[in-house]
């Protein structure tokens, strides 16, 4: 059995339980003369002359300090947990990269895994009647696929998916060598640096052969949608593709404030559902309000309504507050869910409405399947010639206009065809991030067309939602088909 079968049939019997804070535990932690981790901690010997200061570095202390991180390991599984999260938010090169520690991503992401493999095959070893399994962190990073560094350059951006895809690879390639089960995309509040992730991880799963099972979580502001502004079913919708093991919500806030966009995700999604919020909010002294018996308490109401299969807390949870949720966790049933069949076919796991598709910009939109129609509909929009001449002349700004004219009557995809343009690849970057910071636009799925493959990747490397496009090239017969796949494969993309 694999451990996708495993876990989805644990998933299905009973809530599983996952651990709580890595990082509020280790600010937390004192000696035995009681002091708190100190500079030298970080360093250790390994780092002792490094020219950066590395307080506050967590992920560095599984292998400065592995103790202190085994010992929340085991807390958290002493407490009940099913499931323990790496202590590797952070490492990646982009994330560690503020630490000068880039270098060192993929060492310090294969020893967090391994730290936490000895642990769970300690507390597996004592009950094989349950598994405890090991989930490899990969937090969003510090940079943004989707937000600008300067709003008089909306076309900017602090990094490119093709930077951001090769540090996750690294970290996830460090998780898996040292013994995740599966990996967490974890906090994530920009959907393009996770489809960054996603693709990562299948290229990782490509080059080993064998499935690289994926969780993906989104930590979403007081109305319910990601700091990009995509509504958490447009994030699962965009995710899909990638055929995570579950999808969910951490963070954030406390539970009470997450029932609504949980509730959402619930009813969208069919994969297993996550949820793991914070312990309610801090203070200004960084004490979380929620004790565990609150928390517990509103963990209840969430798991009596069936809403979840896997629960546990985020910033300010201790073992005390998963020990609390998972005594009461074994008296209600799991949210029923069922997985995609991987084996009829490429889009299988796409959310499909009788003849429609869901896709999804900042918010999700249902587009019929139909050929005829498609055709018809982007003949209309890409034979506009005033909007396609001034886009090709790279008047980006003046086809912006256009556009948002179009969408005040009836869009419902943004069109992007870039081939006659000087710079087709800059011009369909520049043209889908602008567009990216207007609301009205940003709502719409992108329809790429163009004679080019590298064109149609450019866009969709720009795109956090997922999209259509339609290749006007010289067929190649089975090379068509493997580029068909691959784009699937990173943006979830289809082809009309």
């Amino acid at each position: 059995m694999t451990v996708r079968e495993q876990f989805n049939a644990i998933a299905s019997r009973r809530i599983m339980i996952l651990d709580g804070a890595m990082g509020s535990m280790i600010q937390a932690w004192r000696s035995q003369d009681n002091k708190p981790l100190e500079e030298k901690d970080f360093r250790g010997d390994l780092f002792a002359g490094h020219p950066k200061s590395l307080r506050g570095c967590n992920d560095v202390l599984c292998l400065t300090r592995p103790d202190i991180i085994t010992g929340i390991h085991e807390a958290y599984l002493e407490a009940g947990a099913d499931i323990i999260e790496t202590c590797s938010l952070n490492s990646t090169s982009v994330g560690l990269a503020d630490y000068g520690l880039e270098k060192h991503a993929f060492e310090i992401s294969r020893a967090a895994a391994s730290l936490a493999r000895k642990a769970a095959d300690k507390y597996t070893a004592t009950d094989k009647d349950k598994p405890r399994f090991v989930a490899g962190s990969m937090g969003n990073t510090p940079r943004s696929a989707v937000f600008t560094p300067d709003m008089d350059n909306p076309g900017m951006r602090q990094v490119t998916w093709d930077e951001l895809e090769a540090a996750y690879y690294e970290n996830a390639r460090g998780l898996v060598e040292g013994g995740a089960d599966f990996l967490l995309i974890e906090t994530i509040f920009d959907g393009l640096n996770a489809k960054a992730a996603l693709a990562a991880i299948g290229r990782l799963a490509v080059r080993l052969g064998r499935d690289v099972p994926a969780m993906v979580c989104a930590t979403v502001t007081e109305n319910g949608r990601l700091l990009t502004g995509q509504t958490v079913q447009a994030f699962c919708a965009s995710m899909l593709h990638a055929n995570p093991l579950s999808l969910g919500l951490n963070c954030s806030f406390g539970i009470d404030k997450l029932r609504s966009p949980l509730e959402k995700i619930a009813a969208f999604i069919p994969c297993p559902v996550i949820f793991y919020p914070n312990a309610g909010m801090p203070d200004s002294c960084g004490h979380y309000s929620d004790t565990p018996d609150i928390m517990a308490a509103a963990a209840d109401l969430i798991m009596k309504s069936g809403l979840v299969n896997i629960i546990g807390g985020c910033c300010g949870s201790t073992p005390a507050h998963i020990a609390a949720i998972a005594k009461n966790a074994q008296n209600f049933k799991p949210r029923e869910f069922f997985t995609a069949n991987r084996t009829k076919g490429m889009h299988t796991n796409k959310i499909v409405l009788g003849n429609k598709q869901i896709f999804a910009g900042t918010q999700i939109h249902e587009i019929s399947l139909d050929k005829n129609y498609l055709l018809t509909v982007s003949n209309k929009i890409f034979g506009n010639v005033p909007w396609q001449t001034v886009l090709d002349n790279g008047n980006f700004e003046e086809a912006i206009e256009i556009a948002r004219e179009t969408a005040e009557k009836d869009l419902q995809f943004l069109a992007v065809c870039t081939d006659k343009a000087p710079d087709p690849l800059a011009a369909a970057r520049n043209f889908i991030f602008l567009a990216s910071a207007y609301s009205d636009l940003a709502v719409f799925p992108v329809f790429i067309k163009s004679s080019r493959w590298d064109v149609i990747e450019e866009g969709f490397k720009c795109f956090q939602g997922c999209g259509l496009y339609m290749y006007t090239g010289t067929p190649a017969g089975e090379a068509d088909a493997i580029k068909e796949h691959e784009i699937y494969r990173c943006f979830g993309a289809v082809r009309v």
